[in-house]
């Protein structure tokens, strides 16, 4: 769980959530917002399967080597 807390993609992509809550309540409600939660989804997406393609490199890095 701490490998996804303190990862930089996943907290940016967090913290772009609070934008996207913000422009919701106070912008039109429009096209223009279905694309930025539908943006905002895509890169929480993105930085989730970046911290589990990593943590399962470095799986693979510890692993001894079996001949």
């Amino acid at each position: 769980m701490r490998k996804f807390l303190f990862n930089a993609s996943v907290l940016g992509a967090l913290f772009g959530g609070f934008t996207a809550l913000r422009a919701t309540l106070r912008g039109p409600r429009d096209w223009r917002l279905i694309l930025v939660w539908l943006g905002w989804g895509i890169s929480v997406a993105l930085a989730v399967a970046d911290v589990v393609k990593e943590s399962q490199q470095d799986e693979l890095e510890n692993e001894p080597y079996d001949f």
